[in-house]
């Protein structure tokens, strides 16, 4: 009984942060106007470290990291904070919010590709023909923007697939991560060395105190504290209690809610075709990752 409460409880805060990392889009969009990718990602994280550290201190007071995963920690800050997020945010100039939320939902059609070439693991028939539709939905949102590719859009897309990538090695690389450290640890400790690691070129490429208005200031508290640091630790949690299938399926609501706030605060529209391309690859990539996880189930 005890468990299945912190599952519900689990997927509460899980719904919570997918309103979060929404969010999280439209602020950062109002916030690259004044600041480079790498430059607003050092703020973010740095803001989301000083929380994490004092609710570390409070809560699990001691932190020892194992040599040997120094290397695996930095890899892991390299390509699923660092990369990832400078091709997300540099989408984010070329693409409405709705279309790069949309495309990341295409993460693991291509995790299950990756599988098949580094580890030679067939997938079954089920799962290849999600991936197959997962394709075309992908193919329907970028063909649609035939004109638009020509006049600067590939860029975007080329970013976002660039995301896709860097997300899949993160999440293959980290792995063994999960199994030594608590959540709390893992997430102060990645937060700790993507700032060190963005710190040089933050001090080099400083805007300057006078364009930290009231408004971008908020906007970086958000980003640190909901977006890195509490949001990040919400996301460590779950793969714990949920583990890492029931925690991806919940990425497939962001797209819509993404969407919605696109249209609402930026007024960002897409057309009916992207939009039927986006629920086929939403759609999909939820089948995927349930056709995954009960194949993984069944090898136990």
């Amino acid at each position: 009984m005890k468990e299945q409460n912190k599952k519900r409880g689990m997927v509460v805060l899980m719904l919570l942060l997918i309103l979060i990392w929404s969010f999280d889009y439209i602020v950062a969009k109002h916030a690259l106007e004044t600041f480079a990718p790498l430059s607003l990602l050092h703020l973010k994280y740095s803001v989301g470290l000083i929380l994490m550290v004092i609710v570390k201190r409070i809560a699990d007071p001691g932190l020892k990291l194992r040599r040997r995963d120094l290397l695996t920690l930095i890899t892991c800050s390299i390509m699923g904070e660092i990369i990832y997020f400078y091709c997300e945010y540099s989408a984010l100039d070329y693409l409405p919010v709705s279309i790069i939320t949309i495309l990341l939902a295409f993460v693991p059609a291509v995790s299950i590709l990756i599988e098949m070439v580094v580890y030679q693991i067939i997938p079954s028939k089920k799962l290849i023909a999600g991936i197959l539709i997962s394709a075309i939905g992908v193919i329907l949102i970028i063909g649609v923007d035939v004109k638009e590719l020509l006049q600067g859009r590939m860029v975007g897309y080329l970013f976002v697939f660039g995301a896709i990538m860097a997300w899949n090695a993160y999440n293959f690389i980290t792995a063994r991560l999960h199994r030594n450290y608590s959540s709390i640890s893992l997430t102060v400790m990645q937060l700790t060395c993507t700032v060190l690691l963005l710190s040089p070129y933050a001090y080099a490429n400083f805007p300057g105190i006078q364009v930290f208005t009231p408004d971008i200031i908020g906007g970086i508290i958000y980003l640190g504290i909901f977006g890195a640091g509490i949001g990040f630790f919400i996301q460590v949690k779950a793969l714990k209690i949920l583990g890492p299938t029931t925690t991806a399926l919940f990425s497939n609501f962001m797209p819509v809610v993404a969407t919605i706030m696109g249209w609402i605060i930026l007024s960002e529209t897409i057309s009916l075709l992207q939009g039927a391309g986006g629920i086929l690859v939403i759609a999909s990539g939820y089948f995927v990752i349930k056709e995954k996880g009960k194949a993984e189930e069944s090898l136990k």
